[in-house]
């Protein structure tokens, strides 16, 4: 199965997540700022080092929101911890828990996605649920109503994967279609417009979608060509279109057709193309863009020559990827460990987690990560 991480950064908070698995295990590890108790680990107390989420050893999607966490076991369970004022763990309370707690008793949970107070998932059987902040209109339901529980949005069948930016969503359809609600005011939502909508709205016409991520105020997706489209806000270059123009419809990242992974940090992004090289643009201040300086791009810059990237993902101003070899990398701000090296200094340039070979699953916003 492939996993596509919505990297929609919340400017609440970003964390880590990351899974390790062998033929038959995936445990999961969280390290960085733990002060809701996002980590999993039962305590609050941050972590410079990845340490082991409980003892489970079936986590299949994980996706971390700005405080909060969500997690689906191969059973098809689902499981949530963390902060929980706006009902965002979806178990029917506003209280934060600092280890995993099951959703319900339902086992027909795929995948899931967390923003920065809310959280969406699908079930096997194509449905969409949300549950979490709805200021917004967010959750898409039509209104501007939080939920503690999950609720179905709409009574479609052929939802696929969700991107929760700060307060809008997108979501891909199986038909290849792109959906998009929630806030709009800096064109967030591809609409062509700057009109909020509390329920689904399809962006264009085309079939041809594929992958799609968001960060603060802005969107991305791939389609089926290998092509990369970028919209909404755009004051650090985040859209990688060479200028600071803000975009309410989709527009072209250059020509190339390689394009093939993506993740929205807070104002930056990161995208791997097929031939496994790694690239970056935006805001790059913390060194979040790994090109071994502080600057801003606004338009895509190679990390290095090596063409071995393959999972990336971006949170407010650090980064995290996984070669295919299996080894663990992190670079930009570490305040608070959200790098996993054992040390609290920023890096500007990609350094490995450690030297296991493992790695097969990372997640991670505001100042934390989660990893399998």
């Amino acid at each position: 199965m492939s996993f596509r991480y919505a990297a929609g950064i919340n400017k609440p908070g970003f964390n880590p997540l990351a899974v390790q698995t062998t033929t038959t295990t995936a445990t999961l590890f969280g390290w960085g700022q733990n002060s809701f108790g996002q980590l999993g680990l039962g305590d609050t107390a941050d972590r410079s080092s990845p340490v082991q989420v409980g003892v489970l050893t079936d986590w299949s999607n994980i996706s971390a929101g700005s405080l909060h966490a969500l997690a689906t076991e191969t059973d098809g369970t689902l499981y949530s911890w963390g902060y929980n004022a706006q009902g965002q763990l979806g178990l029917g309370n506003t209280t934060g828990y600092s280890s995993p707690k099951q959703i319900g008793s339902l086992t027909t949970w795929l995948n899931v996605t967390g923003g920065p107070y809310q959280s969406f998932a699908t079930k096997t059987d194509g449905t969409l649920w949300a549950w979490g902040n709805n200021n917004n209109g967010q959750l898409g339901l039509g209104d501007t109503t939080s939920r503690n529980s999950p609720v179905q949005v709409g009574a479609l069948t052929t939802w696929l994967h969700m991107a929760a930016g700060t307060y809008h969503t997108l979501a891909l359809k199986t038909d290849g279609t792109l959906w998009s609600w929630g806030r709009n005011v800096s064109g967030e939502l591809g609409l062509g417009n700057t009109t909020n909508y509390s329920s689904p709205k399809q962006i264009g016409s085309l079939t041809t979608w594929l992958k799609v991520s968001s960060g603060f105020y802005f969107s991305l997706a791939t389609q089926s060509d290998g092509t990369l489209w970028t919209w909404g806000n755009n004051n650090l270059g985040q859209l990688g279109s060479g200028n600071t123009t803000n975009r309410s419809s989709p527009v072209q990242v250059g020509a190339l057709t390689t394009w093939l992974t993506i993740a929205g940090g807070a104002y930056f992004v990161l995208a791997v193309k097929t031939d496994g090289t790694l690239w970056s643009w935006g805001e790059g201040t913390a060194g979040q863009l790994g090109l071994g300086n502080a600057l801003n791009y606004s338009s895509p810059k190679q990390i290095g020559a090596l063409t071995a990237w393959s999972k990336i993902t971006g949170a407010i101003n650090f980064s995290t990827s996984i070669k295919t070899d299996g080894t663990l990398w992190a670079w930009g701000r570490n305040l608070q460990g959200q790098l996993g090296i054992g040390n609290l200094t920023n890096y500007s340039s990609p350094k490995q987690v450690g030297s296991l070979t493992t790695w097969s699953k990372i997640t991670s916003k505001r100042n934390y990560t989660l990893a399998a």
